[in-house]
């Protein structure tokens, strides 16, 4: 009988503390009478994006719109409070001003259990972040830009005349499969010296694990929403973001790369080479820089750029194709710059096209890739009070707070009809706009994304390239107006980006001139028999 009690009493004492767990902050904003959203029991104010009731960017806005006079808001990240900031200053103040205080992201990968996430830059915190920041800033300096223009320019110009050259009974395409083939491939030259041909090669190790890696559609999602809110249950079970396949197939790559360079006295300007020189110096001083560590920084980089950028692409080129006024006025900038390079595009060249970068600035604004930006607290931190009348508020060492990228984006207070896709809002008032700590397409900050002139860079010489050879046309399968998907993590159309490819009829002549040699069968086996092969992609000096 004695038993049976205790076993009731244990049985108890694990739902109350279940329940405590769950609710103990339910109250949080209520006793500190700041506005909040009534939260879902066990999941927060993240029920609806979960159960795919509505977009994470919906959920956002909703938050955000809340009480417009307010500095921040409360939400309830499962059933973690968090701050979501509403005022531009005080972004500017967490982001800039008081950085040290709010260095790190929130931290919710187990780095021994999944040391790809882990150990990467973006997981890092502290003076492990800083060291690790400073050692890869040199790889996107403007000399190494300069000199993976020509890489990325390559990849730009072949891949878009083989586009241009498909039959017509396949050039309806699904943009976000064919823009990851690209993003695949000048990822894979830039940063890890290694050819690739996504498009005469697709189902290539590099493309099919990168598409693995970063689709977060379905139970993945769900996967997400787990490891992030309960990294106990997590790493009970053994429960991983990125498999094993993935994980062992990175290792390997950056592993044969890093062996051919040592064994061949190859110097190259790129990531791994960057990662190979701070191995080195450690060794002097009796450190060391792991071969995960390396491959982290490897993959992260890999991971960042593989699906995002593409994203990007795909919104751009959609509006591209739905608006031909934009489409006509850009290519008539492209035009005028072909005649004046002679068929020999630079960095300096590309980055000087006003219009073209007031496309993609535009792009990047009505659809921005990071919906959110997250920041940790670090020391307990005084702000103003988020409404008249009310006292400041000290946030707790440890708390989060959000900066609702998309909510600022598509505000009217700050960009007038902000549904409405218009590069002339930069082409106007560009450096207004970018300076007004409201458009945060990269973030703000040290910690702002490490790639992102690179990513630009990329987007550039794609759209660049496509142009000059192709009009984009709106098919039978393209969804016009854009309906978000409320199906995943990341922004993508409930039904795909599909476009119609036309092959330009007055293209101009020098085009032609600028195509590259395209990499053939025959130089994959003759490369691979000097330099070494990994399941069909070449290792370049």
């Amino acid at each position: 009988m004695m038993e049976t009690w205790a076993m009731i009493l244990a049985f108890m004492a694990v739902v109350l503390s279940i329940y405590y767990y769950i609710f103990k902050d339910w109250n949080y904003f209520k006793k500190i009478d700041l506005p909040y959203m009534e939260p879902w029991p066990l999941f927060g104010n993240m029920g609806q994006a979960i159960f795919r009731q509505k977009t994470m960017i919906d959920l956002t806005i909703n938050a955000y719109n809340l009480h417009p006079k307010a500095k921040y808001v409360g939400f309830f990240d499962m059933s973690n409070p968090v701050l979501l900031i509403r005022d531009p200053e005080l972004i500017k103040l967490i982001a800039v001003k008081s950085f040290d205080n709010f260095m790190d992201h929130r931290g919710f990968v187990d780095e021994v259990q999944d040391p790809l996430f882990g150990k990467n830059l973006f997981s890092l915190r502290g003076d492990r972040w800083k060291e690790t920041r400073t050692m890869l800033s040199p790889a996107f300096t403007l000399s190494k830009l300069k000199v993976m223009f020509k890489l990325m320019n390559d990849c730009g110009a072949d891949f878009t005349d083989f586009l241009s050259k498909m039959p017509k009974d396949k050039r309806t395409v699904e943009m976000k499969d064919i823009f990851t083939r690209y993003t695949n491939d000048v990822i894979a030259t830039c940063a890890f010296g290694i050819s690739m041909n996504s498009m005469k090669n697709p189902q290539n190790e590099f493309y099919v694990l990168g598409r693995d890696a970063t689709n977060f559609d379905g139970i993945k999602s769900l996967k997400f929403f787990l490891i992030r809110s309960f990294p106990n249950i997590v790493k009970l079970f053994n429960i991983k973001l990125i498999s094993g396949k993935i994980g062992h197939f990175f290792e390997n790559v950056v592993q044969e790369v890093i062996n051919t360079r040592d064994q061949n006295n190859i110097v190259r300007a790129d990531m791994i080479q960057l990662m190979m020189e701070a191995r080195n110096k450690k060794a002097e001083i009796g450190e060391e820089l792991t071969m995960m560590e390396i491959v982290a920084q490897a993959f992260i980089f890999f991971f960042g750029g593989f699906d995002t950028t593409s994203t990007a692409m795909c919104f751009t080129c959609h509006e591209i194709g739905v608006n031909p006024d934009i489409q006509k006025r850009l290519q008539r900038e492209i035009d005028e710059v072909i005649e004046k390079i002679n068929g020999n595009p630079t960095y300096d060249i590309i980055n000087s096209m006003q219009y073209l970068d007031a496309v993609i600035s535009e792009s990047l604004r009505r659809y921005p890739i990071a919906i959110i930006l997250d920041r940790v607290c670090n020391e307990n931190f005084e702000l103003p009070a988020s409404l008249p009348g009310n006292k400041p508020f000290v946030l707790k060492k440890g708390m989060n707070v959000w900066i609702p990228v998309c909510a600022f984006h598509l505000d009217s207070k700050y960009f007038e009809d902000p549904y409405k896709y218009d590069p002339e809002r930069f082409m106007k008032r560009g450096k207004e706009i970018t300076n007004s700590g409201v458009y945060l397409p990269f973030g703000l900050g040290p910690r702002m994304c490490i790639g992102n002139r690179f990513a630009l860079l990329e987007m550039k010489v794609l759209i660049f390239n496509l142009l000059a050879r192709c009009n984009l046309k709106p098919s039978a399968k393209t969804q016009n107006p854009i309906r978000l998907s409320k199906r995943g993590v990341n922004s993508a159309p409930e039904k795909g980006f599909w476009m119609d490819l036309e092959k330009r009829k007055d293209v101009h002549p020098t085009v032609k001139s600028f195509v590259p040699n395209s990499i053939t069968d025959e130089d994959i086996r003759r490369d691979a028999s000097i330099n070494g092969v990994t399941n069909g992609h070449t290792v370049k000096a």
